[in-house]
């Protein structure tokens, strides 16, 4: 008997030694892999192509507003577009307000 606890008494003792931190690392460097590659990469990149989308506008082009206003640019200004809803009506938008695909998200060609 008294064999028996000096044993379990040891394995605690072990067990204390590396169970804090180093059992909670590994899940810990999961984690921070988990975000890397499924949030900050994927955000990266979206905000690259929303640039390059901006970057790209030109009259003529097609938009969609995120609210959901569709039109035509009339005029490229440097933070904005003017863009015509309606005959003879024309706003001015920020250009962070505009959807990249028109045709994807409006249906249209």
């Amino acid at each position: 008997m008294n064999t028996l606890l000096i044993l379990l008494d040891e394995a605690a003792a072990n067990t204390d030694k590396g169970g804090g931190f180093m059992g909670i690392l590994p899940m810990l460097l999961i984690f921070i892999v988990f975000i890397v590659f499924f949030m900050i990469i994927p955000q990266r990149r979206k905000n690259k192509e929303q640039k390059k989308f901006r970057e790209s506008l030109k009259k003529g082009d097609k938009v969609v507003t995120i609210g959901g206003f569709h039109g035509k640019i009339t005029e490229v200004r440097e933070n904005t577009v003017m863009v015509s809803i309606a005959p003879d009506v024309n706003v001015e938008i920020e250009m962070s307000a505009l959807v990249q695909n028109a045709a994807q998200v409006g249906g249209q060609n």
